[in-house]
């Protein structure tokens, strides 16, 4: 689906069907937003016969996944930024919004779903000054609200990072699977948010032409909000470590008081072995108290003795 949302000079802000050519042209006093959403290959024409673009650009922009990057052409800029969300079972999940920003005009891509792009295009239908900003400006408000959009995600991860502090010392053996999925979906948030980082600090710092310098205070505001971000990250990491290194510890501990015990209950029983063995309780006695008929309970009262005091000695010891 094709979105094109036009405002000549002193006019109001309008939404039309199709863009005309002498709309980007860099003399014309018309600014163009054009939203291609999940463009079609016929929609997707658009980039090469209206607006000109570079094969490259146009092949990274119609294809499915690209990382944060930014790459300046003749006339226009290049770049590729993501959105992030917290999809199915509590997942990352990330959403590339193409953008190719040019002195009149500002074209993004992106497969449907993006929420920052919703948001910009209610505003714009209600707001009809937001284009008089020009075409940085709405690049910047988009930007600012995908950044915006990954508190949500950030807070998410931190909320299972807290319960699985709660639940380390418990020594359960599936949190192993459940830290190592974390590390997981930590690892892809930080894979797209440090090229991302970059990308943005390009944008803060005025290295291209099409951003003026109020355009970088705007960006240097949302860069400070990514490199927040993406500290926690590696804070997050280490947490995630701790947690796994708890919980091995925990497991181990549990291990070794099992294998105390049970090291313990064979050295009890091994004199009550070494009686039974030598003596057998078959063979007869006639020189204890009592006769033949009461070896079995001399020998059953010398064992109980035994362990009795070996278990007393291994509590004194705080073996046991």
């Amino acid at each position: 689906m094709i979105s094109v949302f036009v405002r000549e000079h002193g006019g109001r802000t309008k939404v039309v069907d199709a863009v005309r050519p002498e709309w980007v042209e860099p003399a014309s006093d018309t600014t163009v937003w054009v939203d291609l959403a999940a463009p079609t290959p016929e929609e997707g024409r658009v980039l090469s016969e209206v607006f000109h673009f570079h094969p490259l650009s146009v092949e990274d922009a119609l294809s499915a996944l690209q990382y944060p990057k930014i790459e300046p052409y003749p006339g226009y800029l290049y770049a590729v930024l993501h959105g992030m969300d917290v999809g199915t079972e509590q997942r990352f999940a990330t959403r590339d919004i193409d953008f190719f920003l040019g002195a009149n005009y500002l074209v993004t891509i992106h497969d449907g779903g993006s929420r920052s792009i919703e948001k910009l295009r209610s505003v714009c239908s209600e707001h009809t000054h937001i284009l008089s900003e020009g075409p940085a400006a709405l690049m910047h408000r988009i930007v600012d609200t995908m950044v915006d959009n990954y508190r949500p995600a950030i807070d998410a991860l931190e909320q299972r990072i807290e319960g699985l502090e709660e639940e380390a010392f418990l020594g359960e053996e599936r949190m192993i699977r459940e830290v190592l999925a974390l590390r997981r979906d930590l690892a892809f948030m930080r894979r797209v948010m440090t090229p991302q980082r970059d990308v943005i600090a390009r944008l803060a710092r005025r290295e291209f032409p099409s951003i003026g310098d109020e355009m970088a205070f705007r960006f240097r505001d949302v860069y400070d909000h990514v490199v927040r971000m993406t500290d926690e990250s590696i804070l997050f990491q280490e947490r995630l470590t701790g947690i796994l290194e708890v919980n091995l510890a925990t497991v181990s501990n549990r291990l070794n008081q099992i294998m105390k015990v049970l090291t313990v209950m064979s050295t009890i029983f091994l004199p009550l072995t070494v009686l039974t063995g030598m003596w057998g309780m078959n063979v007869g006695l006639p020189h204890l108290p009592g006769g033949p008929e009461a070896q079995f309970w001399w020998l059953f009262a010398a064992m109980v003795a035994i362990s009795a005091t070996m278990i007393g000695l291994f509590r004194r010891l705080r073996w046991i």
